[in-house]
């Protein structure tokens, strides 16, 4: 059972590599016991065009202003390093640019866990996989903001703050995940929908991943894509 989160969001110029750069990370370093936020931080790195810039508002030349960037690399390790598992909300988009960034500058990628509150977590009273938003606002935290890394990173925060078997939840979160798709046809694609599946457009299936015990309680039949 973890007892330290670092809670993670990435900001970047696009979707994917080699296209897309990173250009933001927030970082918080959240205790599990206590319900408390311990250390918080969010730096920018340089680019020069951000096509992303209508989603999270940064405009490339204040990322390349002077600023203490290796004091902010320098934490950032040390956060990673003081943390028992990751966090981040649909961690299958953030998971690959931290851990790009952390092989590159530290020449390997820790061995630690990660979380997803988005996929790998059943929420109470929430349908699979809500939105950032949806999560805040139903456990009454209010959305001022959104697309900046430590401002979604505080809203996670404060939703782990306020939830009341967070323990049991991120067990869960923790539990192998196996990726299956949906064996439904066209006219049933409700049915996948309604249950946290999400249409991936280059295999043209429903595809999500689940426990071992979501898998078995699946009122339909799938495939499995990977053990």
């Amino acid at each position: 059972m973890p007892t330290t989160l670092l809670i993670l969001d990435t900001e970047t110029t696009g979707l994917q590599a080699p296209e897309a750069e990173l250009c933001e990370i927030g970082a918080v370093l959240f205790s599990v016991p206590h319900r408390a936020v311990l250390q918080q931080l969010s730096f920018l790195l340089g680019v020069y065009e951000n096509k992303a810039e209508p989603v999270n508002g940064i405009d490339a030349e204040i990322t390349r202003l002077a600023m203490p960037h290796q004091q902010a690399r320098a934490l950032f390790f040390s956060l990673v390093d003081s943390a028992d598992a990751l966090l981040a909300h649909n961690a299958s988009f953030d998971r690959p640019w931290i851990e790009s960034f952390l092989q590159k500058a530290l020449g390997a990628t820790p061995a630690i866990p990660w979380i997803c509150s988005y996929e790998g977590i059943s929420w109470p009273d929430l349908k699979p996989n809500p939105s950032l938003a949806s999560l805040a606002l139903a456990h009454g935290i209010p959305v001022w903001s959104a697309h900046r890394a430590l401002t979604d990173c505080t809203y996670l925060a404060q939703v782990l703050q306020r939830a009341p078997n967070l323990e049991q939840l991120l067990l869960e979160g923790l539990e192998p995940r196996h990726l299956v798709a949906a064996d439904l046809p066209f006219s049933r694609k409700d049915e996948a929908k309604e249950a946290g599946f999400r249409w991936e457009p280059q295999a043209k299936q429903w595809r999500r991943r689940l426990t071992n015990a979501q898998i078995e309680a699946l009122p339909f039949p799938f495939t499995w894509i990977n053990a």
